[in-house]
């Protein structure tokens, strides 16, 4: 078995009072995409930081391509990430060309493969320009750039599609698949939801420091027991009065079937001929992070309760 890129072994970090994050284990692979999700404040950033080493855990073990990254003996390793903060932030008065070059040199890059970099994010016709002259997608896509320097090994994204429209969110997930079947690996956090779901391999939910779930979409969707819609079409109303449907049908007229029953409903609907097309929808990522979000309210809710 391969060493992981990432090892996060019980690991948890505090400030002064508040548990950043408790007891967390992870193991990232190469060329894996991990979607990190949870409301502000549930501990990815603290996460991140651990990862790139600008802080250290208070317990447990924080390992990335075999080293610990806060040690001073990790120059070479960190020089093989790539980080996008949440709020990207630059030197106003130089030109996104003087920006980028003055990253890519950090890492022993070359000016041609900053400009590379530029035309690659879409605004290599504003190099010339301050920056304080760019509007907030730009910065974004500058922002991006810098974290691409060098094919990194290790991709960490911070709310990487804030501030972009919808044709360069596009593009940013096909850069990312890209690094991806290069080998980087990516821990990608975000709050937009729609679109992320085929870009992972795996989703990790947390809230409150905690881990609340870990897997990829199908094994979350299967452990939640979130049911399948099926919306069959040429029934004309018929659903209702088939005694192996009728208690799948749902207020909208059409069915609502866990998991477990979803080909048993499937073989029986196209076995009709007078079926003329069907939709089949899983819960999608923000159902299933909704659902485990949920179950973490209720859980503390009941805890509340015990302890009055």
């Amino acid at each position: 078995m391969k060493t992981p890129v990432v090892s996060l072994e019980n690991v948890s970090k505090n400030y002064n009072r508040l548990q950043a994050l408790s007891a967390i284990n992870l193991q990232l692979a190469q060329g894996e995409v991990l979607g990190l999700f949870g409301h502000n404040g549930a501990g990815k950033t603290t996460m991140m930081k651990l990862i790139l080493g600008v802080i250290s855990a208070d317990a447990g073990d924080v390992t990335v391509m075999g080293m610990k990254p806060d040690n001073k003996a990790a120059w070479h390793m960190r020089a093989k990430m790539g980080y996008l903060p949440e709020n990207v932030m630059f030197y106003e008065q130089l030109t996104g060309l003087e920006v980028l070059t003055y990253f890519a040199r950090l890492k022993g890059q070359s000016k041609t493969h900053a400009k590379a970099l530029l035309e690659q994010v879409g605004i290599a016709h504003a190099m010339g320009r301050q920056v304080k002259t760019y509007s907030k997608g730009m910065r974004q896509r500058l922002g991006l750039a810098q974290a691409f320097i060098g094919e990194p090994k290790l991709l960490l994204l911070d709310e990487p599609t804030v501030g972009l429209d919808p044709s360069a969110t596009a593009e940013f997930y096909q850069s990312v698949d890209q690094l991806k079947t290069q080998g980087t690996s990516v821990v990608l956090c975000s709050h937009v939801l729609p679109g992320v779901e085929q870009h992972i391999d795996r989703a990790m939910i947390i809230s409150g420091g905690n881990t609340l779930a870990l897997g990829t979409i199908a094994e979350l969707r299967a452990q939640a027991s979130l049911p399948t819609q099926i919306k069959p079409k040429g029934l004309n109303g018929t659903l209702q009065q088939d005694p192996i449907l009728t208690s799948y049908v749902n207020s909208t007229g059409d069915l609502t079937v866990p998991e477990q029953d979803k080909l048993k409903v499937l073989r029986h609907l196209v076995a009709d001929e007078s079926l003329s097309d069907i939709t089949v929808e899983s819960a999608n990522l923000e159902q299933v992070y909704q659902y485990y979000l949920a179950q973490a309210e209720q859980m503390q809710t009941n805890n509340n309760k015990a302890g009055a």
